[in-house]
């Protein structure tokens, strides 16, 4: 009998796997070199381990950590499969897989392309988010039958892409659903990354996994809607357009003396460039403070147009706001064409009569045009 012939008719009577450098590995199959394992051989199963016996491709016990003697008495399902039912003495041959189940952390995740989120302040947004996660075989029979089969041996690479490809998926919906808004997402990091542990679980439970722990390091956005963030928070700062029409004049006098070849000629166009731009930007946010709070509009008398009330002017036309005005029929005091008194000596402003004749009298007239009567 030749050596190799020797070896192959070895049989097995230890099964374990030291797991001294397993680095990443999820699934070992025992190395059994077509040797048979003997009746009432020592499986060994560590912590963190689990074993699983595989004849002819059926799954058939599972055996968790401890010290176990391949017996029928403990390989109930193994025994209906061979057919063993009083009991086996000569050697069998079965598929001996151990499975990884400790935690495999400090896996990656990250956008490779931006995700486009609702947001109530910007509209639709494009953002990139990355962070980290780590995840447990959590049901070694699931694994086997869903993810690695008949494998050699098993690493979380041949895995991850997937799962990370998965949850980016949902990344958007995941921002929808936690109604958080895009200025706020910086200080709700780990509110986002507990409702993501929750809603990605399932897509690791369908393959026997379980998601462990799941941490958003950072989310940001397109540098447009950065800016637009800054320019609300400086408006924010200001606290209203007034102050804002101050800074821009502030600002326009500090670049024109910034300027060396501007003078005084420079800082005067950029001081009215600020003083205008500032006054018309507070006037237009005034005008739709004024709308949006509910206060009363009047029509301008030229384009019809809705102004608050109590503005001087009308910022379509620019037509005066105030009522055209007569003089008092008794003092000659400016009053507000319409009114039945004057405010000022309590006459009525109707059309005067004569006192002969009746006929009705202009305002500054002294004598009655039609019967020559003093008016006074």
């Amino acid at each position: 009998m030749g050596i190799k012939d020797f070896i192959k008719s070895e049989f097995i009577d230890i099964i374990e796997w030291t797991d001294e450098n397993a680095g990443n590995t999820m699934v070992f199959k025992y190395p059994d070199d077509d040797n048979e394992i003997k009746n009432k051989a020592q499986l060994i199963v560590r912590e963190s381990q689990v074993a699983v016996f595989v004849n002819e491709g059926v799954i058939a016990d599972v055996y968790g950590p401890g010290h176990h003697e391949l017996a029928t008495a403990n390989m109930p399902i193994l025994s209906t499969l061979k057919g063993w039912k009083y009991g086996f003495e000569s050697p069998f041959k079965v598929d001996v897989y151990f499975v990884n189940t400790r935690q495999f952390i400090d896996q990656k995740w990250g956008t490779a392309n931006p995700v486009i989120v609702r947001d109530k302040d910007f509209g639709m947004v494009r953002i990139r988010s990355f962070g980290i996660y780590s995840f447990k075989v959590k049901d070694a029979a699931v694994f086997l039958k869903e993810v690695f089969g008949t494998c050699a041996s098993y690493e979380t690479e041949d895995i991850t892409g997937h799962l990370k490809s998965s949850m980016v998926s949902e990344l958007s919906d995941l921002l929808a659903e936690s109604g958080v808004a895009v200025l706020d997402m910086s200080t709700q990091y780990n509110e986002l990354s507990t409702f993501g542990l929750k809603k990605f679980d399932p897509i690791f439970e369908q393959f026997g996994l379980e998601l462990k722990s799941f941490k958003i390091n950072n989310i940001s956005v397109p540098k447009e809607v950065e800016a637009m963030i800054d320019t609300k928070t400086q408006m924010g700062v200001l606290g209203d357009m007034n102050q804002y029409a101050q800074f821009q004049t502030a600002q326009a006098i500090k670049d024109a003396a910034n300027n060396e070849g501007g003078g005084i000629a420079g800082a005067g166009v950029g001081l009215g460039a600020g003083v205008t731009m500032g006054n018309m930007m507070a006037g237009a946010f005034s005008q739709q403070q004024a709308g949006a709070a509910g206060a009363p509009m009047v029509k301008c008398p030229n384009c019809n147009a809705n102004v608050a009330q109590g503005a001087k002017f009308c910022p379509e036309c620019g037509t005066s706001m105030a009522a055209p005005t007569v003089a008092c029929v008794k003092c000659g005091r400016d009053i507000k064409q319409g009114v039945k008194f004057c405010p000022e000596c309590g006459a009525t402003q109707g059309a005067a009569l004569c006192t002969k004749c009746g006929a009705a009298l202009k305002p500054d007239a002294k004598f009655c045009p039609e019967c020559g009567t003093a008016t006074q």
